[in-house]
């Protein structure tokens, strides 16, 4: 185990998109394999057992990540042994390729999935789409997804104006709409930005009995970020994987906003653009109780002179 987490340590930032692969091969060829799927498409296995984690992600994703310019499972693999399968996309592709629905063919086929005690499907966005829709290669498996899309078709999505670019792929063939894929799932958890109009009607359309929606309120475009930042997101994903993940339990979790600075400057914004100035007051008057946060230092002396001077109507 000791020689698996060592191989892992080596470093991946700053690397081009070629070496970026190549060292990428190096280090999951010693521990598994490393096998491109079509032009666009990658997939590495780091087979451990007995718990499988299966990630999406783009290259680009993954290299501009400011921590180890590794995959996310990476780290769970070194931490907790688990096994991971990581299939990456270079761009946005929604992995609507068929190398990808043949790759995973191969692995339903073979039993793959049925070597593993757990299996979790994990991706956010584009990537969070593709967890939802190849959940369906593991029945019993559970998944967790940020902002994914149900499907672009523009049949049923054309109020997704977003991702014009993405209209010629095709979301009607096999693998296509991700609400219907989710259902043979264990568990589905959705984490949607609520304040994000696209993200939250694409979210509504996940709505089978062992699907839960669980809302970012006020986390910003890039929750998934937001969520690394607060060192939240790896422990909502074995909670995940025991099956001991509720909305109790997620929002227990997720208190780690009152101190994440991006969140409460986003809540800090809201309330002043609404004019709630007791409110702004009292959310200043917590926060630099607790952290140094000259924003809201700044804030709290400018209210107490307006209430001072007789500014303030409420």
């Amino acid at each position: 185990m000791q020689d698996m987490v060592n191989g892992f340590d080596v470093p991946m930032l700053g690397l081009g998109k070629s070496d970026w692969l190549e060292t990428l091969e190096n280090i999951v060829d010693e521990h598994g394999y490393f096998q491109p799927l079509g032009d666009r498409h990658y997939a590495t296995l780091v087979e451990e057992k007995p718990i499988l984690l299966v990630t999406f992600e783009t290259i680009q994703g993954v290299q501009n990540r400011g921590d180890s310019g590794q995959p996310l499972g990476f780290e769970l693999v070194r931490e907790l042994g688990w096994s991971h399968l990581c299939v990456l996309s270079d761009g946005d592709t929604w992995f609507r390729d068929p190398a990808v629905y043949a790759y995973f063919d191969r692995l339903a086929d073979d039993g793959f999935f049925d070597e593993f005690e757990n299996v979790l499907f994990y991706g956010a966005g584009p990537c969070g789409y593709a967890a939802a829709a190849f959940s369906v290669t593991a029945p019993g498996a559970r998944v967790v997804t940020i902002n994914p899309q149900a499907t672009l078709d523009p049949s049923m999505a054309d109020w997704d104006r977003r991702y014009t670019e993405a209209r010629r792929l095709c979301f009607t063939d096999r693998y296509g709409f991700a609400p219907e894929m989710i259902e043979a799932a264990d568990q589905a958890f959705v984490l949607y930005s609520r304040d994000q109009q696209e993200d939250a009607m694409h979210a509504t359309l996940f709505h089978a009995d062992n699907v839960e929606r669980l809302a970012l309120p006020r986390l910003g475009p890039d929750p998934e970020a937001q969520l690394l930042e607060m060192q939240v997101l790896f422990r909502i994903l074995v909670q995940a994987n025991i099956g001991k993940l509720t909305r109790a339990s997620f929002f227990k979790l997720m208190r780690a906003r009152r101190n994440h600075l991006p969140y409460l400057r986003h809540l800090l914004k809201q309330l002043k653009q609404g004019n709630r100035f007791l409110l702004t007051a009292l959310l200043c008057a917590n926060v630099t109780a607790r952290m140094r946060a000259p924003q809201f230092e700044k804030t709290l002396t400018e209210l107490d002179a307006a209430a001072s001077e007789g500014r303030l109507s409420a």
